[in-house]
């Protein structure tokens, strides 16, 4: 395994001030956000993919900090509904991969997004219910008319340009969330689709980690080390369904905390341990999204407790 961090949580910081501070606290990897609601504080594919020299600076920032892109990461909406915001999410996706095909970057990180409910909507419409039956009639629009027929053509295209890992996390508010509807997705298109493995979201949806790892097995692309707390009272009141903004954590039934303040040691040892027998040995990248502590804190308690549970050599 690789220790790697997401890098946008240092968005503020130019890109090698960013890696400097990485590579002394003994990150490995980066995983570096290029478009999509990750944004491109220290990647943008429009400037590089036209700017030789830009390009080859970039590159040789990690090269002179020793590390390694791990990812490439546009977490998009490509299947909304509006077309020219699908169409501005899909056209930074296709620039993700023609970068990471300069790069030599085999895995893109994103979201399956979510369509309308029917052709004639504007805005996403999740459904995790199937019953008016108008609910089921509108997941057979949205996987079978849009969703299917986007992503397979997209995962083609990805593959023809040295892209082999299209990583998707498993988010709600979008149609993949779940293991079950991320192998959906991944039968239907072809095994160029993966998950990205965020145990944040799924820890809150009630999921046993070592199970869902066991179960994905070699459909797991990528590793995001983020930890979920939940609130056992605002829970017992009203459930893990939460619409409340996250600045106020303290009326919310979960909030997403720094490795090990969500699950202790042991939680995490057992993930690693269930990571390997399912024959995953890549990035863990870190994603920092505790708004109780400064990126900064966060991202130093985080790498400190990965080093200490995370299973860096091979087995001989």
């Amino acid at each position: 395994m690789k220790l790697s961090v997401l890098s946008n949580s240092l968005g503020h910081l130019p890109l090698r001030q960013a890696l400097e501070f990485f590579s002394q606290r003994g990150v490995q990897e980066i995983e570096i956000g290029c478009g999509g609601y990750p944004g491109k504080d220290h990647c943008d594919p429009d400037l590089l993919l036209k700017d030789a020299s830009a390009l080859k600076e970039f590159k040789s920032a990690f090269a002179d900090y020793g590390l390694k892109i791990s990812a490439l990461s546009c977490h998009g909406n490509p299947v909304h509904p509006d077309p020219d915001t699908a169409a501005e999410f899909h056209r930074q996706f296709e620039q993700a991969v023609f970068l990471a095909e300069q790069l030599e970057v085999r895995r893109v990180v994103g979201f399956s997004g979510c369509p309308g409910g029917s052709p004639v909507d504007r805005q996403p419409n999740w459904v995790v219910y199937p019953w008016p039956p108008e609910f089921t009639q509108t997941l057979d629009y949205q996987w079978n008319e849009v969703l299917i027929p986007y992503w397979s053509r997209t995962a083609e295209f990805a593959q023809s340009h040295g892209v082999d890992r299209i990583a998707l996390e498993m988010h709600p508010g979008f149609c993949v969330y779940n293991p079950e509807t991320l192998l959906k997705l991944r039968g239907a298109a072809g095994p160029v689709i993966g998950a990205n493995l965020d145990p944040s979201h799924l820890f809150w949806q009630g999921m046993d980690l070592m199970q869902v790892i066991r179960y994905l097995g070699e459909a797991i692309h990528f590793f995001h080390a983020k930890d979920t707390a939940l609130d056992a009272l605002n829970t017992a009141r009203n459930g893990v369904l939460d619409w409340k903004p996250f600045d106020d954590p303290s009326k919310r039934a979960w909030v997403f905390r720094t490795v090990g303040y969500g699950h202790d040691a042991k939680v995490w040892k057992d993930i690693m341990i269930s990571l390997r027998m399912a024959g995953y040995d890549g990035p863990i990248s870190i994603e920092h999204e505790d708004g109780l502590m400064t990126s900064k804190e966060g991202l130093e308690k985080a790498i400190q407790f990965l080093q200490e549970v995370m299973l860096f050599e091979p087995v001989s």
